[in-house]
């Protein structure tokens, strides 16, 4: 198998929309952390694709599409911290310091491809991709399963030993499960 991936740009609308489906992986099209919980909950699925999409066509950073042997298999969402209205609000994910970083805050893996070692992937381009916008410091908020051992769904937002495979470092600890972890690109 051939992993490629690519960021999501207007033209690859349509791989998204086939990786999350109908649905938009869960009714969310990647709108959680970037707008209001009460916004959220009122655009539901329809409102939050036609908000996505509309990010996208303006030409906002969003993320990156993994693909295996040219199927779209993966997502990963990073952008500069401050794209995503909900994290700079967050009491549980708050800043630790004043430095710039790009924020990872979710994964999405079709189905037919979880469990096959995609994550690490996703993470390394989703990092390459910051480095290209200018990105120093990426960051991400990942679970830790040792601790809070969630099941795909509910980890959207990743694993700690992903990341540290990555080359991440854990720099915080919210909660006993939640870790804020940063990696230098410098």
């Amino acid at each position: 198998m051939t992993n490629t991936f690519a960021p999501l740009t207007p033209d690859r609308w349509d791989d998204l929309t086939r990786l999350f489906g109908e649905r938009g992986a869960g009714g969310c099209w990647c709108m959680y952390w970037r707008t209001s919980r009460a916004q959220f909950s009122r655009q539901g699925n329809a409102g939050n694709r036609k908000a996505f999409r509309s990010l996208v066509n303006g030409g906002q950073v969003t993320g990156v599409i993994g693909y295996v042997d040219d199927d779209p298999a993966g997502w990963i969402s990073i952008a500069p911290r401050e794209s995503y209205a909900s994290l700079e609000r967050s009491r549980r994910l708050k800043r630790i310091d004043d430095k710039p970083v790009w924020s990872i805050v979710c994964f999405f893996i079709h189905r037919s491809h979880r469990g096959q070692g995609l994550m690490l992937p996703l993470i390394e381009a989703g990092a390459a991709f910051a480095a290209e916008h200018g990105a120093k410091l990426v960051e991400a908020y990942p679970t830790d399963p040792e601790i809070d051992p969630r099941g795909p769904a509910e980890a959207y937002m990743g694993v700690l030993p992903s990341f540290l495979q990555a080359g991440f470092r854990e720099v915080a600890r919210p909660s006993s499960g939640r870790v804020i972890v940063r990696r230098s690109l410098a």
